[in-house]
Order: structure tokens, then sequence, then C-alpha cells
């Protein structure tokens, strides 16, 4: 089974989290989830969260401390989730590699569909909430 190590950020602006919704053909498709991507055999998380961000939302962040490592098994493959905290530093959001996007509170998050290996993610974030 392919194993895929991911980086995804919780973006932090005016006490919002940045969420994105997959593209609608896209394994998962239309489903939301933290912003990011694949991590390059070159690249460490920090890294790709950067380089992935910029490049799906044309945004610039500062990546924080890991929040956790979620690992999910779906029938064709695992994925390895590195979730860190990131802060918003520039730019105006553009859905560029996404369906859309969306600023919301952290009470918000579990009224969204979220992809699989996010929901223990957001489960985490909204314990206090």
């Amino acid at each position: 089974m392919e194993v895929i190590r991911v980086a995804a950020a919780v973006i932090e602006r005016n006490a919002e989290i940045l969420i994105a919704q997959r593209p609608e053909g896209a394994h998962m498709g239309l489903k939301w989830e933290f912003p990011g991507g694949k991590i390059e055999p070159e690249e460490d998380v920090a890294g790709c969260l950067k380089r992935e961000i910029k490049e799906e939302l044309d945004l610039n962040i500062e990546v924080g401390q890991k929040i956790t490592v979620v690992e999910h098994h779906y029938h064709d493959k695992t994925v390895i989730l590195h979730c860190h905290w990131c802060r918003y530093l520039n730019g105006d959001a553009k859905a560029l590699a996404c369906q859309n996007f969306k600023w919301v509170r952290l009470d918000e998050l579990k009224q969204y569909d979220f992809a699989d290996a996010d929901r223990p993610v957001v489960r985490l974030l909204t314990e206090d909430h």
C-alpha cells in the first residue's frame, strides 16, 4: 500500500482558521481540509507548508509548532498527516488549487464535512468548544 507524507497548516488570522475545500474531481473531492500538500523527498514540513500555501492560496505564512501527526488508512493508501500551527503573514487568499476556502472560528469547524484524515485534527482543535 502506498504511504504518502502530507503537511497541513492550521493558519491563524484574527481569531479565525483557514480551511480549504478539495477540488471536485480529486480524492475526497469537495471535502474540507486544512490546506497543505505532499511533502517532497528533499523537503521538511515547514518548507512544504510554505510552498504549498503559496501555490494553492497565494499566501505567505510562518510555520509554528507541531499540533499532531495523524496516520489514516484509506482503502488504497495510507496518509501520514503532519499538522502545524501557522501564522498568516500576508497576501490575499485566492483559490488557486482548491475549490473554495473560508476563514472560520474554531467553534465553527464541526459544521464542515472534513476529509477523513483531517477529522482527528478537528476533534483536537475543538475539544474545548
